[in-house]
């Protein structure tokens, strides 16, 4: 297994700039919870159901991980270098983080 291409976890301002660049964004949050708002084109991957949809985690380009604070989009990071990817980071302070520094449209729950 090579070492992993991106650093473990990244600042929201970061992943605003890697989606900028063209960087996937995967929201592991429960679908109530990405109905309450969510980053514009995320694809939304539960957690629990990450293990029977990681074929769906683009493995061509980098890979942000996102959830309501960081603690279950870290579990996903973790689970997915597991399993290969490099490509792979953790949104650092998850939603609620991206709605207080980069889109405040996005409701805090």
């Amino acid at each position: 297994m090579s070492a992993p291409e991106l650093p473990l976890e990244v600042t929201v301002a970061e992943a605003a700039d890697m989606r900028a660049k063209g960087a996937a964004i995967v929201d592991v949050r429960e679908p109530w919870e990405f109905d309450q708002g969510h980053i514009e084109d995320a694809l939304l991957i539960p957690l629990k159901s990450l293990p029977q949809r990681v074929a769906e985690v683009p493995r061509d380009r980098p890979v942000v991980i996102n959830c309501h604070h960081g603690g279950r989009s870290m579990q996903a990071v973790n689970y997915l270098r597991q399993q290969g990817f490099g490509n792979v980071t953790n949104m650092e302070g998850g939603i609620d983080r991206w709605s207080l520094e980069i889109d405040p449209s996005i409701a805090r729950y």
